[in-house]
């Protein structure tokens, strides 16, 4: 993909853009597991295990934008992050994380990138479907969004609680790649042709306002349940 096309940095924008609103609880992680470490330690701890967060999150990025050029993983995918979006817009317990602050350095390392490991299934799959099966904006889009979200998840996560159409948008904006990736699937691919890009911007406005609209409503139908019980 060429880097003076607008369609590359629309689709960078999309991945930092996704990485910001699927990645908010990566800080709080970092910050928990490092919380009992000696006062010389942490810096060296939150930096090991951030850069082994982002390793690993960089290969299966990457083996996931690879597999996803079989038939039908794209539609399966898509499906997925249409479920992914709604479930952004639901409520849910905050029970707070279940993350143990380790006593020494290598155990923080560990806890940082297993539980990233655990909470980027949802991520993994949103940034390789806006990577339009291109190795390079991927890796490009994950080196800008990383650093970013490492110094900006906590504003972030204070701006989303504080103005929450910023999740709405962010929960389109996943329904707007989904609808794109579905179209894009060997399946309907031949059969859209020459129409496949005006296809996905219309699919993708319809996954987009698919996803806003019945997580919106699951919203506040649980929102009455909990205040009927």
């Amino acid at each position: 993909m060429d880097l003076s096309s607008p369609d590359f940095w629309f689709a960078v924008l999309q991945i930092i853009a996704i990485d910001l609103v699927l990645s908010g609880d990566n800080a709080v992680v970092i910050a928990l597991a490092c919380r009992n470490l000696p006062a010389e330690q942490r810096r060296r701890g939150v930096l090991y295990g951030v850069i082994g967060a982002i390793g690993l999150r960089v290969a299966l990025t990457a083996f996931a934008a690879g597999v996803l050029g079989y038939p039908y993983l794209k539609l399966i995918g898509g499906l997925l992050l249409l479920w992914i979006g709604v479930k952004l817009l639901l409520p849910t317990d905050d029970e707070g994380h279940n993350i143990k602050g380790a006593d020494n350095l290598w155990g923080a390392v560990r806890t940082i990138v297993v539980a990233d490991l655990v909470m980027s299934l949802d991520n993994v799959v949103a940034v390789a479907a806006a990577s339009r099966d291109s190795v390079m904006l991927l890796l490009f889009g994950l080196a800008v969004s990383i650093p970013l979200i490492v110094w900006t998840s906590q504003l972030f996560m204070r701006l989303m609680d504080r103005f929450p159409f910023i999740v709405v948008l962010g929960a389109g904006l996943l329904g707007y790649v989904a609808g794109g990736m579905l179209v894009s699937d060997p399946l309907f691919k031949d059969w859209f042709g020459e129409r496949l890009t005006d296809a996905q911007y219309v699919i993708g406005a319809v996954g987009a306002g698919l996803v806003m609209a019945v997580g919106t409503w699951l919203a506040r139908r649980q929102d009455a349940e909990g205040e009927d019980a």
